[in-house]
């Protein structure tokens, strides 16, 4: 019995003793170099299981078993510390960044890969960079940031206009070159605004892309939206404010300069008695407003991300507006130990206000619909109303009414619904084996209203009493894909294999009407049965399908050598019976040089890896049925009355398939200094081959209305040079500077357009109603689209024409001189030659990101050397029968002969070198300072996290082009279809002013 209260008194002692020796320590673990706090931080005790983990605020509380105990620190991405206790209860930790171990995860197709694990060329876009100025559009915020990746807007600042995008070049001619968008997973899904977005990936080789088949050849932008996290609920409110100019604006002739210079034309011209500045009257003070509210958390079984978001832009030209609300919500959740379940929805709500720029010029009276070339065009010396109180009419060359009028009383109103849904399952079958299946909906809803009053004297409108149209157009998208995906190990090596189903219809139905001849202008295009005469209606219904098979192989050896293959096998219904299915093959091969024993402990390459691919893959991006026989309705007259008919319009092609792109990618990754420089270089090589093109070969008396049917000819070569280089400058406790960049080569070649050898393509980019028609060519051996024309030699002074040049009929001293190609002493359409290439030289990008203690600046600059631009607006500003640049001024007189400017005249609208200029530019794209409170302070405001920060966009460009801006996007009488976007680029006509900005930006976490 004593023995037994000996133990017990024994027993309690030594717990007592443990008890007493136990440490609570609390603390807060943070970034070095930034100050941030870090959440989920590892906080493990030394030689035990006993550890925790930060939360969100990077706070910590841990119970020690003695108080000499030693905690390790450990963080994805920074170096490790340990530090022992000594009888302290507060323990706070700056990390520092180690690059040597951050292993990036990146998104690949259908799955994920260690950055460093990756064999094709892959380019990484994160939510910071995406968020560093205010976009409407997230595909704007890539300009710059990526290399081979060209961002650019339809059509300059135009609030609303649809953005566009090319990775590595134009791989087509008569298909699309835009790339396969996929937002988590929902392939062709539209981009979700920027703030919503944790990071995005562009495959560019067919090592990445072929898993995506027929429609991987132009590249593949991989987006990924953010989620929830475990712990506390998160709210975070991002809010912004912009007042925005135009960057630019043209020096045009005043009313007393403008009828000198008619004067010296027509010497009977009357001044008018305005003196008007166009410019000013359509351009003013626009801004945006972008308001962006989200809230996250999650538990161990369930995560949720949702958000909405309200933008908003009134244009710097007046009437033009853009609005728009969207939604996000991400919810996963671990319904078992094996089955995870997720949902994705999107939706937003858009309505754009817009006045007509980028006129195609194929409207009455000269294409005067179009506000901005109004603006240069439209004589100074008239006001915007007559004696008679009714909108003013040109009085020179084309009747158009004035710009001011048509911006304010023309109507042009588009609505926009979108809404997508996607969910997924993912059931761990086995270990190592799991199975994904996803099915996804989306409804893409577009109204179109437009407006000509009565009072447009001349614009589509005044002479039939107004002119409506209404239109709508419905997309829906279904998509199921389903997987398998299967890792294991294999000795040294890591297999992982995958292999799946997918199948996708998409639908479109179309219909438009219209009326003309309104008794009044009240109800806008809202009463198209008040219209005395009714347009012909049209209505469509298009559909299309693809059912596909992939599979993928990764094989990655001693963490030394790796191997990727994939092969896609598509069946689509846009192409002919015979050519429904194309399979696309891809490998690669990776060498991770610095794990060999011969450079694994060298002190300044902590990285190397080479990297190769080659692979096969398509583009189906034609609109479907152009395989087959079709017809088209006509009107015809029996019997005194019209009847409707159908003639013929095309025959079938049984045989048309695919355009495939044969893709070859070199790379190399390079870190030095323990990864603080960084570089990637890749050399692509894409030959795409069986290009669909319009073939004009079928004889006319088959009948057909439309001799050209689509064939599979021709190919085109695009190859090019990539950089990237990151750097990590200097990096202290209270200062870092970091330096991205950047740079891209291109060039583009036409190898060959038809069976036959020599042929040439000519098309056209100029207004309609400059009533020419060759502006560019396609041949073999030149770059997709090199300008065409005449080269001028400068201005004739009389006297003996110099060697080699020519006149146009009844030229005289002060005219234009061109060559002579054929020596026949007259200028005419033989001699008409190649005279630029759109096409920059290279193009880049450079950021340089510093932080000051709670202060961060970024500096960001964008650009491009050589590429020429086609001047369509000098174009019609030089040629008389407008109001023009003061350039003008200098004009060829018997007293100023030192001059490159001819006299003044009316000429033709000549397309010549004279108007190709060079398009090079330097642009500070950003500029943005920002302040982050003290965690004091905003602890004592009840909030997480405060930062403040102004920015500018476009501050200043560096260019020698005479234009309004070098970035330009005029597709001319094409309408700016994918055909066009291929072949008409570097023209610039109307454009929607570039946008100079400054912004207000708060961000508060809750």
């Amino acid at each position: 019995m004593k023995l037994k209260s000996n133990l017990s008194l024994l027993t309690f002692l030594l717990f007592s003793v443990a008890i007493l020796a136990q440490t609570k320590i609390t603390g807060k673990v943070t970034d070095q170099a930034t100050g941030d706090p870090l959440p989920q931080v590892t906080i493990q005790e030394k030689g035990t299981s006993n550890g925790t983990t930060t939360d969100f605020d990077g706070n910590y509380s841990v119970t020690v078993k003695s108080a000499s105990s030693v905690l390790i620190f450990n963080y994805l991405g920074y170096k490790q510390q340990e530090v022992n206790v000594a009888g302290k209860s507060t323990i706070n930790i700056a990390l520092v960044e180690d690059a040597s171990t951050l292993e990036e995860v990146v998104v690949v197709g259908y799955g994920t890969r260690k950055k460093s694990d990756v064999t094709g060329a892959v380019s990484s876009v994160k939510s910071e960079e995406l968020n560093a100025f205010p976009v409407l559009d997230a595909a704007q915020a890539l300009q710059g940031r990526a290399a081979g990746v060209v961002v650019q807007s339809n059509n300059g600042g135009q609030p609303g206009a649809p953005i566009n995008i090319q990775i590595r070049g134009n791989t087509s001619i008569g298909a699309t070159s835009s790339p396969l968008i996929v937002v988590d997973g929902f392939v062709g899904a539209t981009f979700p605004q920027p703030n919503d977005i944790a990071s995005m990936e562009i495959l560019k080789d067919a090592s990445a892309t072929a898993i995506y088949g027929s429609r991987g050849s132009n590249g593949v932008v991989l987006v990924t939206t953010k989620k929830g996290k475990k712990g506390k609920i998160v709210m975070e409110l991002n809010s912004n404010y912009s007042v925005q100019n135009t960057s630019n604006e043209l020096d045009l002739l005043n009313a007393d300069q403008f009828a000198s210079y008619q004067q010296a034309i027509n010497p009977a011209y009357v001044q008018g008695s305005g003196n008007t500045d166009w410019q000013d009257l359509l351009f003013r003070t626009g801004s945006t407003q972008n308001h962006q509210f989200s809230f996250s958390g999650g538990t161990d079984k369930l995560n949720f991300y949702a958000s909405t978001n309200y933008f908003k832009q009134d244009g710097v030209v007046i009437n033009s507006a853009f609005e728009r609300f969207t939604f996000l919500s991400n919810i996963d959740a671990q319904v078992t130990d094996k089955l995870k379940l997720g949902m994705n929805l999107f939706g937003s709500r858009g309505a754009e206000n817009g006045v007509p720029t980028q006129s195609t010029g194929a409207t009455a009276n000269g294409g005067g619909d179009d506000v901005v070339s109004g603006s240069f065009r439209f004589a100074p010396d008239l006001g915007v109303l007559d004696a008679n109180g009714l909108n003013t009419v040109n009085g020179v060359g084309d009747d158009i009414d004035n710009p001011f009028a048509v911006a304010t009383e023309g109507v042009n109103e588009t609505k926009t619904d979108i809404f997508r849904a996607n969910l997924y399952a993912n059931y761990d079958i086995l270990e190592n084996l799991s199975f994904k299946t996803t099915f996804g909906f989306s409804a893409n809803n577009e109204t179109l209203g437009v407006f000509r009053p009565s009072t447009l004297i001349t614009t589509a409108g005044g002479n039939v009493g107004g002119r409506a149209l209404v239109g709508n157009q419905r997309r829906t998208n279904i998509i199921s894909e389903n997987y398998l995906t299967y890792t294991t190990d294999i000795n040294k090596g890591k297999l992982t294999l995958l292999a799946g189903y997918s199948y996708q219809k998409d639908m479109r139905e179309r219909f438009a009407a219209g009326a003309q001849g309104f008794s009044s202008d009240s109800f806008s295009y809202r009463n198209l049965g008040g219209g005395s005469v009714q347009l012909i209606p049209t209505s469509s219904l298009v559909e299309s399908e693809i059912q596909s098979q992939f599979g993928r192989i990764n094989y990655d050896y001693d963490d030394k050598y790796l191997f990727t293959a994939t092969v896609r096998r598509d069946g689509a219904s846009n192409f002919a019976a015979n050519e429904k299915i194309a399979i696309f093959p891809s490998f690669a091969l990776g060498w991770k040089v610095s794990n060999e024993a011969f450079l694994k402990d060298s002190k300044s390459i902590s990285n190397l890896k080479l990297r190769a691919s080659y692979g096969e893959t398509g583009n189906q991006g034609i609109a479907p049925f152009q395989s087959l026989a079709s017809f088209q309705n006509i009107f015809a007259v029996t019997n005194a009355q019209t009847i409707s008919a159908v003639t013929p319009l095309q025959s079938a092609n049984p045989n048309l398939k695919w355009e495939t792109s044969l893709q070859t990618n070199f790379g190399v990754d390079l870190g030095l200094f323990n990864n603080k420089v960084s570089l990637s270089l890749d050399y692509y090589n894409i030959d795409t081959e069986d290009l669909i093109l319009a073939d004009n070969g079928q004889p006319q008396y088959f009948g057909f209305l439309n001799p050209s049917s689509l064939r599979n000819v021709g190919k085109v070569n695009n190859k090019g040079l990539e950089i990237n280089l990151n750097t990590r400058n200097i990096s202290t406790e209270n200062f870092r500077w970091t330096t991205d960049f950047n740079l891209s080569t291109n060039r583009n070649e036409v190898i060959s357009l038809s069976d036959e050898e020599g042929i040439d393509l000519f098309l056209d980019a100029s207004p309609g109603y400059f009533n020419i028609d060759r502006t560019h060519i396609l041949r073999e051996g030149e770059v997709l689209g090199a300008f065409w024309g005449f080269e001028y030699r400068g201005v004739y002074q009389g006297g003996s024409l110099p060697a080699g040049t020519a006149l146009l009929p009844g030229g005289e001293a002060g005219d234009q001189l061109f060559t002579d190609l054929d020596g026949s002493g007259d200028i005419s359409t033989d001699d008409q030659q190649i005279i630029g290439d759109p096409t920059p030289d290279f193009t880049f990008g450079i950021t340089n990101n510093f932080t000051y203690k709670n202060f961060d600046l970024n500096i960001f600059f964008q650009g491009a050397q050589g590429g020429d631009v086609m001047n369509l607006t000098a174009v019609q500003l030089f040629n008389g029968d407008s109001n023009a640049t003061t350039a003008i001024l200098n004009s060829w007189t018997p007293t100023n002969t030192n001059t490159d400017i001819p006299r003044a005249r009316l000429r033709g609208k000549e397309i010549s070198s004279r108007f190709v200029e060079d398009g090079s530019y330097i642009r500070l794209k950003n500029i943005a300072l920002g302040y982050t409170l003290p965690n004091d302070a905003v602890e004592k405001l009840g909030l997480q996290n405060v930062r403040l920060s102004i920015s500018a966009q476009n501050l200043f460009t560096i260019t020698n082009y005479s234009g309004l801006d070098p970035e330009v996007s005029y597709f001319g009488s094409g309408g700016g279809n994918s055909a066009a976007a291929n072949t008409t680029n570097g023209f610039d006509f109307g454009n929607y002013p570039t946008l100079r900005s400054v912004n207000f930006s708060v961000n508060l976490k809750f």
